[in-house]
């Protein structure tokens, strides 16, 4: 471990500093030549397939997944009774559930690494439904066996890892590695490299944008790297600290994303020679599986981790289709997720995606869902970019605070964004309060209209009590007067009872009377009663018959007619329910109708008058500045006459001068031209005598070097010194040479200098007196532009004032217009929905209480009309039983009636005789109380003592009833 490490360091050596920090899109790079600007690759989707698990087996489960690796097809195929489903995807890549880590892992992911260390940024994910083999392919078993190969279940990250360092080893190239891993929970990131002294295992970053709209993860730790155990090591220690729990569908599965990225920089050369550092960078995630919470089996704190997987991979889905769809947004911020993958869906890197399904039938929907979302992923277009910078190393101490004052830049441009954010959220909030103090002006008004109504049921109330206590008072008189009246009917009372004792009497004596009469007639009835018996016997039999057969009429007649009973109460039940309830709907419908009305008639009045007054307010502020605006540019526009006059008769003055010094400053330029020549001439001869003089140089030190490589093994020591001399000797003369040459140029340089300085003199005098010439210009000049200068800022500014307040005046109005044009919308289409809505619901209602109640009630008839008939056709029969048994019963009633008549009439004769001449008769006498007519009141005026009812009283109280 240390000696590899050294190694690394030994290889290093040259101290790469660390050119860039960790963003996850940043600036744009320098481009490769082998890409164009039109030039875009589509993402690579790959699909993987896993075999049926243990409880698939044992349930039998029905696979429903076929995969085609040579056509690089997958079909879902099922028929069943209740669904058909047969619908086929073609991926880049097609791996069944045969297929081992080591070939997925050659043919699909093997090339992207040898792109990652050209320079490119690359990712890998995997995405599927939860339970599917995204970690297993992934990460797999990490670590090596004891013979030094890695396990046959190693999955993406080790085997990548393993091929970047032997790539690098074969190279031997000098490079610096870099290692991050982070953890996406319930849309928290977590540093999974976070130290275990901290207090908190798990340390929690912030992810920010800077000015560029780059997402970088400020805190975030990165740890250098020299071999792959360290890399195994930092995996298996970070994946130990991620969420994981069992749900029904996996026992173990992660309740968060993962990402492990690997930063390669690489000194290498330029097609052109130039020393450059290629940035590679290696992003592999591992997202959480979606699942379906009820079968998954997830609940409390589980089911809110699936929610935000879900939710979280949902926009995933959305970003996928905006890119795919190339809508002009893409909703990359709505999770943090996307944000973090935002460079490697549509942006600059090379992206590879793993798209893991379940062969299994009870994992269909969430099988083709997963294709689908991988389907559209392949429109997906990304525009790669080598990441390289030039090989120029800067210090130390001078890279140190320039890299401070970086990473002190992107906190302040992170400070900055929260300031932002944190004022955008004090806006909301205030326009939060806003809303609620109209909600309380609002409610305060409802209150104060409650309060005015039961003040006016206060005082209806106390108009019901005022004619409560009138009637009170009239029946109390009432009831006096009806006293008085029955004291006078008390007295005719006792009258009445003396008579009734002496009628008493007499009837005593009228009882002896009818006594003997009684025992008289008694004698009589026997005889009379022994001839009935003889005909009741005879009758007897005769209707018994008619009373069995009454009886058998009679309880088939009660059982039809409380049938029939029933039936008719059930149906008036049912109508009587029924008729309510449209009665209720529609006086509901009514009711919001009318609130409707009301409110659409509120609405449209203010809204035309708010926009009425806003545009009047409009057209009158810009009117204003236009007229102001218009008045400084006519001023203006005098003034720039004024002064382009003037400065036209400056400008020709100053043209006859500047013609003057352009004759003395031509011959001038010509002389040092010619000058100028004859230097670069001589610089030329001289720098080709020093090339050749510099080749021949080069040639003997190299041969003299070849020489020493080959006598050095024979003649150390004294080839050393002979060596040493030789090079001082080759040095002297070379040197030597080079100062002659030197020499030579300087005398050249000085006659011509001398030249120049000649011509100079000459024209630096004539130079001299056109300066004299033209200064009185210039003053006079420079005063009158001065006062032309002061007038002309004065009117510009009050221009640009004028100007300046235009926008904003526009501004604010449209976005009033604007604001009070969607509030009006918003209300009067929510009214109007609302209405719609309740209307829908009512005529359904009503739709079927009709349809119901003319099902039952024919139901009803046809039950009726049967019962009717069959009581009908019992009447007819029994009818018939009953005529044939009373026929012989009239033939011996004729005959008793005849016998009976006889008696009778005897019995009468006897009764006359006692009634009339031995009953005695009540005789009329003056103790007999007369008829007396009681003053009672009538029926009409009782009415009227009565107090009105509440409705009657209330109705007289609107109408402006006195009262004390």
């Amino acid at each position: 471990m240390d000696s590899t490490k050294g190694n690394h360091q030994r290889r290093g050596s040259l101290g790469l500093p660390w050119v860039s920090q960790t963003q996850w899109s940043g600036e744009k790079p320098s481009r490769d030549s082998r890409f164009n600007d039109d030039e875009s690759v589509n993402v690579k989707v790959v699909l993987r397939c896993r075999p049926p698990n243990e409880d698939e087996v044992k349930a039998k489960e029905p696979l429903v997944i076929s995969c085609d690796e040579q056509k690089h097809e997958v079909s879902a195929i099922l028929n069943t009774a209740t669904k058909q489903t047969n619908r086929t995807f073609i991926f880049d890549k097609v791996f069944g559930p045969s297929t081992q880590q080591k070939d997925l892992y050659n043919q699909a992911v093997a090339p992207l690494i040898d792109d990652a260390l050209e320079g490119y940024s690359c990712t890998v994910f995997a995405y599927g439904q939860t339970g599917t083999g995204k970690t297993y392919t992934m990460e797999g078993e990490v670590g090596k066996e004891k013979n030094g190969e890695l396990k046959k279940n190693a999955g993406v990250i080790p085997r990548a890892v393993e091929q970047i360092f032997k790539k690098l080893e074969s190279e031997k190239a000098e490079y610096t590695m870099k290692v991050t891993f982070i953890e996406l929970y319930n849309e928290e990131i977590t540093d999974l490299l976070s130290s275990p002294e901290e207090e908190e295992p798990k340390t929690a970053v912030k992810l920010m944008e800077d000015g560029k709209s780059a997402v970088f993860i400020r805190g975030l730790q990165e740890e250098t790297v020299y071999s792959e155990d360290e890399i195994y090591r930092i995996l298996e220690d970070g994946s130990a600290k991620k969420h994981t729990a069992e749900t029904l569908l996996n026992k173990q599965s992660n309740r968060s994303h993962s990402i492990f990225s690997i930063a390669v920089q690489i000194m290498g050369n330029a097609s052109d020679g130039r020393e450059v550092i290629k940035c590679g960078k290696l992003n592999l995630v591992d997202l959480a599986g979606s699942e379906n919470i009820l079968r998954s089996g997830a609940t409390e704190g589980r089911a809110r981790e699936a929610g935000e997987i879900n939710k979280s991979l949902l926009t995933l889905g959305r970003v996928i289709n905006a890119l795919a769809d190339h809508s002009g947004h893409v909703p990359y911020r709505d999770s943090k997720l996307t944000r973090l993958l935002r460079d490697s869906l549509g942006g600059k890197t090379k992206t590879c995606i793993i798209a893991t399904v379940s062969p299994s039938l009870q994992c269909l929907d969430e099988t083709l869902s997963t294709l689908d979302y991988a389907f559209r992923a392949k429109n997906i277009k990304n525009r790669p970019e080598v990441n390289q910078k030039n090989g120029i190393c800067i210090p130390q101490e001078q890279y140190q605070p320039n890299d401070a004052a970086q990473k002190r830049i992107v906190e302040l441009e992170g400070l900055y964004s929260n300031q932002q954010k944190l004022t955008a959220d004090t806006g909301k909030k205030l326009a939060k309060a806003k809303k609620d103090l109209k909600k309380t002006e609002q409610s305060l008004s409802e209150v104060e209209a409650e309060y005015s109504r039961a003040k006016e049921n206060i005082k209806q109330k106390q108009y019901l009590i005022y004619y409560l206590i009138t009637s009170e008072k009239a029946l109390t008189e009432k009831a006096i007067e009806l006293r008085a009246e029955l004291e006078k009917a008390e007295s005719e009372v006792s009258r009445l009872c003396g008579k009734i004792e002496n009628n008493n009497h007499r009837e005593g004596n009228n009882q002896l009377v009818l006594q003997n009469f009684q025992n008289k007639l008694a004698k009589e009835l026997e005889l009379l009663n022994a001839n009935i018996a003889v005909s009741i016997s005879q009758q007897a039999q005769q209707l018994k018959a008619v009373q069995e057969t009454q009886k058998l009429f009679l309880s088939a007649k009660s059982k039809a007619t409380g049938d029939l009973q029933n039936l008719l109460q059930k149906l008036k039940d049912k109508y009587v329910s029924d008729v309510q309830n449209l009665a209720d709907t529609a006086e509901e419908q009514t009711e919001i109708f009318h609130v409707a009305i009301g409110k659409l008639n509120s609405e449209v009045p203010k809204c035309l008058s708010s926009i009425m007054d806003l545009v009047m307010k409009i057209s009158s502020d810009i009117g204003s500045i236009l007229n102001g605006l218009e008045n400084n540019l006519t001023s203006l526009e005098l003034k720039m006459k004024t002064f382009l006059q003037q400065e036209q008769q400056n400008q020709s003055q100053t043209y006859q001068a500047t013609q003057v010094i352009s004759d003395v400053l031509l011959s001038f330029f010509k002389n040092l031209t010619t000058s100028v020549s004859k230097l670069v001439h001589m610089e030329e001869e001289l720098q080709r005598k020093y090339s050749q003089q510099i080749c021949s140089f080069e040639k003997k030190y190299e041969e003299l070097a070849a020489n020493e490589g080959r006598e050095i093994l024979e003649k150390v020591a004294s080839l050393l010194a002979s060596s040493h001399a030789q090079r001082k000797q080759l040095v002297q003369a070379e040197f030597e040479f080079l100062q002659r040459c030197a020499n030579s140029r300087a005398r050249h340089l000085n006659k011509e200098f001398s030249n120049i300085i000649d011509c100079t003199c000459s024209t630096q005098e004539e130079w001299t007196s056109f300066i004299e010439g033209t200064k009185v210009h210039h003053t006079e000049d420079r005063a009158m532009l001065e006062t032309w200068k002061g007038c002309i800022e004065e009117s510009l500014r009050g221009c640009v004032k004028i100007s300046n307040a235009v926008p904003e005046q526009w501004r604010n109005a449209q976005e009033s217009l604007i604001s009070q044009q969607a509030a009006n919308t918003n209300s009067i289409d929510s009214i109007i929905k609302s209405g719609i809505e309740r209307h829908e619901k009512v005529n359904a209602q009503l739709s079927a209480h009709v349809s119901s109640i003319l099902a039952e009630t024919e139901l009803a008839i046809k039950n009726v009309l049967s019962s009717s008939e069959y009581l009908l056709e019992l009447d007819i029969g029994e009818s018939q039983k009953i005529k044939t048994c009373i026929d012989p019963c009239l033939e011996g009633m004729k005959e008793m009636e005849m016998t009976h008549s006889k008696k009778i009439t005897e019995i009468a004769l006897n009764a006359e005789k006692v009634l009339t001449d031995d009953y005695m008769v009540d005789a009329h006498s003056d103790s007999t109380p007369r008829r007396i007519k009681f003053n009672l009141p009538s029926k009409e005026v009782i009415e009227n003592l009565r107090t009105p009812s509440f409705e009657e009283l209330l109705q007289s109280f609107d109408d402006g009833g006195k009262w004390d």
